[in-house]
């Protein structure tokens, strides 16, 4: 697995903020081109953080291109906001526009899981410049209903734990119904990238409680015009990938199939046996992420 460099910049409202930087990993001297291929940027979801792409990100650097992973305000390494209303996605997006000025970028295909696939598509209602093509895992900007409620049924809740198999019992608790393969050595990992342990060796969630506030109360529509107006101009606009979990409960056929319909160049790949949402290493993810990618610049 391939190293990365920690990235530390300042959001315009002087927030401290966190991504990992993935160099890539294909030999220049065999592939001239690899320095001209352009950086992917991966957004996590929600209650998530960078660690998510551990496994993605060196798959994508070593296809020859950079990969920036963010910890989003209030999550990770990122600083928590005195502001809970600035969790929203407009302000994140703010700071991807941030980090991009910071690194020089002038344009990244996008991979947003969930929420991240809800910043991303801000963005391209805000800068659709620096969007080359972009990846929604599990996400659009129609919503089930029965998914939102069940993210806001665990968004925020959670107390200390003891230790890291009671961290990994939790998301197995909240997770299993999404992932009815997982295995006790992956729910153990995923408490690792999870939680943290304090000082006094509790282990607590690595995320501001605030975050879900949106959410708990209903702010976060299952869709609304705004958010169709921007999936439309990202997906027709730019080359676009949905990938969606077979089982996910957030987006469901229903939602999916609106998608297609109001985007039709929009490819499409399907993970099955898995809820909301794919790590992306599925070999089905993972297939037509390679696909999606080779076609780019």
């Amino acid at each position: 697995m391939s190293t990365f460099t920690a990235i530390r910049y300042t959001s315009s409202d002087g927030l401290a903020l966190y991504a990992r930087d993935y160099p890539a990993t294909v030999d220049a001297g065999a592939d001239a081109k690899v320095t001209a291929r352009l950086p992917v940027i991966c957004i996590h979801g929600l209650t998530r953080n960078s660690a998510d792409f551990d496994e993605l990100a060196p798959l994508v650097a070593a296809m020859g291109r950079r990969v920036i992973a963010v910890d989003v305000r209030g999550r990770g390494h990122s600083a928590r906001d005195p502001n809970p209303a600035n969790y929203n996605p407009m302000v994140y997006a703010g700071d991807i526009i941030r980090l991009m000025e910071a690194l020089g970028l002038a344009r990244a295909v996008f991979v947003g899981t969930s929420m991240g696939g809800l910043i991303t598509m801000t963005l391209a209602a805000r800068r659709l410049d620096l969007i080359a093509a972009a990846v929604l895992n599990d996400v659009g900007p129609v919503l089930s209903v029965r998914g939102l409620q069940r993210i806001a049924g665990y968004a925020g809740r959670c107390n200390e734990l003891a230790n890291w198999d009671d961290a990994a019992a939790y998301l197995r608790d909240i997770n299993a119904c999404a992932f009815p393969d997982n295995s006790d050595e992956e729910w153990g990992k995923w408490a690792r990238r999870a939680f943290e342990q304090k000082d006094d060796g509790q282990l607590a969630l690595r995320y501001d409680p605030n975050i879900a506030t949106a959410i708990q109360t209903g702010k976060l529509r299952p869709t609304s015009l705004a958010a169709r107006m921007a999936f439309r101009r990202l997906a027709r606009r730019r080359p676009t990938l949905l990938v969606r979990g077979a089982l996910s409960d957030l987006v469901e056929p229903e939602q999916a199939s609106w998608m297609r319909k109001a985007a039709p160049e929009l490819q499409y790949a399907e993970v099955p046996n898995v809820g909301h949402a794919p790590m992306l290493t599925e070999p089905e993810a993972l297939g037509a992420i390679r696909t999606f990618l080779a076609k780019l610049p």
